[in-house]
């Protein structure tokens, strides 16, 4: 009989590609993950692993089971929580798949909020690019994720999350700081910082560009980046301008290293989505989970769950 845990050690071992980024994430030493994996292999007279070093490869073999192992686990996951919520009590743990922007301003006061609720749910948040949330879902590897990506798919159910603005900043010592309005041809000649190609704010970005007859050829792009808190950083230090969600900047803004700047014709704003694949049976965690967003959808009453624009409007 397979051992729940031993799989699950596998699967993390599959995962991080590494036995000792495996014993470091499962917070065991990295003889036990190994001597685990060795034990697996015995009685399953597979190898599930090519070893290279100290980083780890997944077989053939080793892939078949990582489908099944993932059910198994889920399934197990479902009964125990479907036990305990013949209780009436919600408990359980589940993966939130999501980008940036939500990981990081959203989801944290969302989910402390929810817990005050259901103390006993455990939200794990897998922050990942817009394009992963939808294959994690498709997966099973997460039941829900935000994503600001919007795919017609007759599995995929989708409700509204929020409403993100995006913004033009510079450093609280640039010229455009003092008249706080430009017109799109300004931003021809200035530096500009983006995010990478795959980021829904730059995707927002060189869209609204285009309707000023601004194509993103025409940019003096500075430098890229992967994150919108390093490129408020970035701009703090006058490396250049940036368009990044308001969420981000209100931190910078608010201590008075950013100023926000008008662009005339230029209002970008992206709606993110909670979505949650039809196919993929839902434990009652996720359910409450999903019907508390909806619920403050319908009261407009998300961002009053997360801290992060008050704590900045009153930081000193």
């Amino acid at each position: 009989m397979l051992n729940l845990d031993v799989l699950k050690i596998f699967l993390t071992v599959a995962e991080q590609g590494s036995f000792s980024e495996a014993g470091r994430k499962l917070h065991l030493s990295q003889p036990a993950i190994s001597q685990s994996i060795q034990n697996l292999e015995k009685q399953l007279d597979l190898s599930l692993f090519n070893r290279q070093g100290r980083n780890v490869q997944i077989t053939e073999a080793g892939q078949v089971l990582a489908s099944m192992a993932n059910e198994l686990l889920a399934s197990a996951q479902r009964i125990e929580q479907t036990m305990y919520s013949l209780h009436e009590d919600v408990i359980g743990e589940m993966n939130v798949g999501c980008s940036t922007t939500s990981g990081k301003y959203l989801l944290p006061g969302l989910i402390a909020r929810f817990r005050e609720h259901y103390p006993r749910v455990r939200i794990n948040v897998l922050v990942t690019s817009r394009d992963s949330v939808i294959q994690k879902l498709f997966a099973g590897d997460v039941a829900l994720g935000i994503s600001s990506k919007f795919i017609q798919h007759n599995d995929l159910e989708y409700q509204d999350f929020y409403k993100d603005e995006v913004v033009l900043v510079v450093p609280a010592g640039h010229r455009w700081a003092q008249y706080r309005k430009i017109y799109p041809d300004d931003l021809l000649d200035e530096p500009l910082i983006l995010r990478e190609d795959v980021a829904g704010t730059r995707e927002v970005l060189l869209d609204g560009l285009l309707k000023c007859d601004i194509s993103p050829h025409m940019l003096n792009v500075a430098m890229v980046l992967g994150n919108a808190e390093a490129i408020g950083m970035a701009v703090e230090e006058g490396l250049g301008v940036a368009f990044i969600s308001r969420l981000a900047a209100a931190r910078g803004i608010a201590i008075g290293r950013l100023v926000e700047v008008s662009v005339e014709g230029m209002h970008l704003t992206r709606n993110l989505y909670m979505l949650r694949n039809r196919r993929q049976s839902l434990t009652r965690a996720h359910v409450e989970f999903w019907e508390y967003v909806k619920k403050l959808q319908e009261s407009q009453n998300l961002l009053e769950t997360t801290p992060t624009t008050k704590q900045a409007a009153s930081t000193p």
